[in-house]
């Protein structure tokens, strides 16, 4: 092989690909095969979990705590995505240089702007939600602003990255239709780039709240009122006919607000 296909052959999509096997071979030489891989009495409890199923707790006393709890997870989920957008939409505009023309100032400058916004998102968002959660919970307590606080950061920096991305994604055509008459950036923003990219944006912003409702579940494992709670508090009791009502519960949640984001994309392209 000649010096020239073997640099070739080391650089992008191939060495990406060789990286991943490396560490595809090294995680899998970590394993202790000699273990057995399933717990001795595994199958017979996760018989137990699944028939529990069939039916599930459908007594009108728990389906009222049901109802309580998933309130609460999706107004946790709610309001901390309303945070996470108002963070985010800010700082996806400024990581995506949308307020500053190719030739307005010094590159540099524009550069460093775009650079130190899109490093702040990623350090936003390299932190999960759980994390942010226990750390929040440690310093104001088992308040609701913890969970919310929690999910708004990761998922601003999450939207932030996203918007930004999308809103360089805009066909630079009608861009510069709009710089030739003498807009200003900000109105470049808000007749360009905004109404070429809303539907985008929101669509992912209804996945992310689908996304959010299951944050604010889990949010739940450390003591904040919500559908997890319920879960953890029923199985720390053996009930699975209630975690399975919950898991419905949740379910529902998530479907609903799908069919719900369905249908405000749908009279948007009309």
């Amino acid at each position: 092989m000649s010096l020239r296909r073997l640099e070739t052959w080391f650089t992008g999509p191939r060495l990406l690909t060789l990286g991943i096997i490396i560490a595809l071979a090294w995680s899998l030489s970590r394993v202790d095969w000699q273990q057995p891989i399933g717990h001795t009495g595994g199958g017979s409890a996760a018989l137990k979990v699944l028939l529990a199923l069939f039916p599930p707790d459908l007594s009108p006393e728990f389906l009222g705590i049901c109802v309580v709890a998933s309130w609460h997870t999706l107004a946790y989920a709610v309001a901390g995505m309303s945070v996470a957008v108002a963070l985010g939409l800010p700082l996806g505009v400024l990581a995506s240089g949308a307020l500053t023309a190719p030739t307005d100032g010094s590159r540099v400058q524009r550069w460093t702007l775009v650079a130190s916004v899109r490093f702040l998102l990623a350090a936003m968002r390299s932190v999960h939600e759980l994390v942010w959660a226990l750390l929040f919970v440690a310093a104001i307590g088992l308040s609701p602003m913890a969970a919310i606080l929690a999910m708004a950061i990761p998922y601003a920096g999450i939207l932030g990255r996203i918007y930004a991305e999308q809103l360089q994604d805009v066909p630079p055509e009608p861009l510069a239709a709009l710089r030739s008459t003498g807009a200003s950036p900000a109105r470049i923003l808000l007749y360009g780039y905004l109404p070429m990219a809303l539907p985008d944006l929101l669509s992912y912003t209804f996945y992310r709240l689908e996304c959010g409702i299951r944050a604010a579940a889990i949010m739940s494992f450390v003591g904040i009122d919500g559908i997890g709670f319920q879960i953890e508090l029923s199985l720390a009791d053996l009930l699975f006919r209630q975690v399975w009502t919950l898991l419905i519960f949740l379910v529902a949640l998530v479907v609903a607000v799908d069919w719900w984001s369905s249908r405000v994309r749908r009279s948007m392209a009309y």
